[in-house]
């Protein structure tokens, strides 16, 4: 029972640190300092798979969407909006359209657009010109058949086959 206390608060006192990391991390600039328990090959979150790699470096990236922090565990209903502002699928649910937040920029300055949306997702799939090392999440883009833009704003996604179930709270 005393291991089991004892591998509770090293969890809790992992997450602090995370947590405290990224919160001091709020201003422009700067060095971001994290503890971690491993010395990763390298800080691509593309490459790796493994925990060593996503626990920092997801306090550097955005993503579309992400699970809210707020809530104790995970389901569709605790997606939230993080570089896309909304998104919909399509009546068939093959399609799945993110409107992308406005104003977001690069750390050169760039702005984010459609664009890097779609680069990205053609980069995991093997479709662009540059290739990566390794492809840790190569089988979750089985089912995407491209992305689209629509302008600066709107990236889509467009699957082989629907992705939505009669249940799916995405679902409408």
């Amino acid at each position: 029972m005393k291991i089991g206390h004892c591998a509770a608060a090293a969890a809790s006192l992992f997450l602090c640190l995370i947590v405290a990391g990224t919160a001091q991390a709020q201003k422009q600039g700067g060095i971001l300092k994290v503890w971690h328990r491993d010395s990763p090959g390298n800080m691509s979150i593309l490459e790796e798979g493994t925990i060593s790699i996503v626990a920092p470096i997801m306090g550097v990236f955005n993503n579309l969407v992400v699970f809210d922090p707020n809530v104790k565990q995970n389901s569709l209903q605790s997606i939230v909006p993080d570089l896309a502002e909304s998104w919909s699928w399509s009546e068939d649910g093959t399609d799945l359209a993110f409107k992308l937040r406005d104003g977001v920029k690069w750390h050169d300055g760039n702005p984010f657009t459609a664009a890097d949306v779609k680069c990205t997702f053609d980069l995991v799939q093997g479709k662009a010109k540059e290739k990566l090392r390794v492809n840790a999440r190569e089988a979750w883009w089985v089912n995407l058949k491209e992305v689209t833009t629509e302008g600066d704003r709107q990236a889509t996604s467009a699957r082989a086959r629907s992705n939505l179930s009669s249940s799916s709270p995405m679902n409408g």
